[in-house]
């Protein structure tokens, strides 16, 4: 039986198919709903059940706690109609126009940057282009039917190669294939472009992002975009990057992300390291990346926010930008990278 979705506050109204989940059926009828990994693990989609219940189904216990279900909060990714809904939660209009494809590509590059992390440049057949929103990700398909995600690193304007960054890590099976199988000319498939974390143009907000290790990939993206929207309109946009790794090696980007500073009076990057090595003859900064913000900055209250990366990372930044500095809530632009072996997995992994 199908069910009947309002939004608020917009007011539009969709129908919900059996089994379908409150994402599912936004998507699928044009009206797109914030979200992040689709598996109930990242808490991006998270919204309130106005009227009606629904099946809360599998999720992660820290992106959805019992009090908050008492409280009427749903992850709408996971989230099942069991009657006629009414829920509250914002839509996200930029993304309503660009299709989700699948398609097939092409390894054409793979270079190992730093240790543990692998760029693969993907090609497109010839005469296809993905439109996306700097920020997104896409979905490659393993062999075995799983999904695994990776934010695209390259600009939507540089889109004659897909960029990726892939960490390895144990027990990730598409990483650890990356590193030992992976080689040139091999053919993927993938669907996307996917996911809400993306550059909110319609702000002149000062900007601060956040990233921690492969987490700098959407953040290139954006950045890259930023750059190139800046040099056709002349924005002036203020924004600055605070990158933490363990090890100075982990920084497998800075020359780049040094070479914006240069290049661009609006951008400043600020490199930080939590576990430097007596190699790494380090001056910089120290210690977890969120605090080397909340050192620098105490009132948020004027800023928006995208933060990229660790799971841990992100849940603590938002928590304290916004209880210590003030941060507005929905100034708060997030996509956390989480580790999976599961079906569908978030970006980075």
């Amino acid at each position: 039986m199908s069910h009947q979705i309002t939004i608020q506050p917009s007011g539009h109204v969709l129908r919900a198919q059996p089994g379908e989940t409150v994402l599912e059926a936004a998507l699928r009828e044009g009206f797109p709903l914030p979200y992040g990994c689709r598996n109930g693990a990242c808490g991006t989609c998270k919204g309130k059940i106005i009227q009606g219940t629904v099946d809360f189904g599998s999720h992660n216990e820290d992106a959805l706690t019992e009090i908050e279900k008492r409280a009427g909060m749903a992850l709408f990714c996971r989230a099942v109609p069991l009657s006629d809904l009414v829920i509250q939660c914002r839509e996200i209009g930029a993304i309503k126009d660009i299709k989700i494809k699948t398609l097939p590509c092409r390894v054409h590059k793979l270079e190992r940057v730093a240790p543990s992390v692998m760029v693969i440049s993907l090609k497109l057949p010839t005469n296809e282009r993905l439109q996306f929103l700097a920020g997104q990700y896409i979905d490659i398909f393993m062999k075995n039917g799983k999904r695994r995600s990776f934010s695209l690193a390259n600009a939507p304007h540089d889109d004659e190669l897909l960029q990726l960054h892939v960490r390895n890590y144990s027990g990730g099976t598409f990483a650890e294939h990356v590193f030992t199988h992976m080689k040139e000319r091999d053919i993927l498939r993938f669907e996307g472009p996917l996911g809400t974390f993306f550059l909110r143009e319609d702000s002149d907000k000062p900007i601060i992002f956040v990233a921690s290790g492969t987490g700098f990939a959407p953040v290139k993206s954006i950045l890259e975009h930023a750059f190139y929207v800046r040099n056709l309109r002349g924005s002036e946009r203020q924004m600055v990057l605070y990158w933490g790794n363990r090890t100075k090696a982990d920084l497998y980007m800075a020359n780049l992300a040094g070479s914006w500073q240069q290049e661009h009076d609006n951008f400043t990057f600020i490199p930080v390291l939590s576990e430097a090595l007596p190699t790494d003859n380090w001056h910089g900064r120290t210690g977890l990346v969120h605090q080397a913000v909340l050192q620098d900055f105490e009132d948020l209250a004027g800023y928006q926010v995208y933060a990229c990366g660790a799971p841990a990372m992100v849940e603590a930044a938002h928590t304290d930008f916004i209880r210590l500095r003030g941060l507005p809530e929905d100034e708060f632009f997030s996509d956390a990278f989480i580790a999976s072996t599961a079906s569908t997995s978030a970006p980075g992994s």
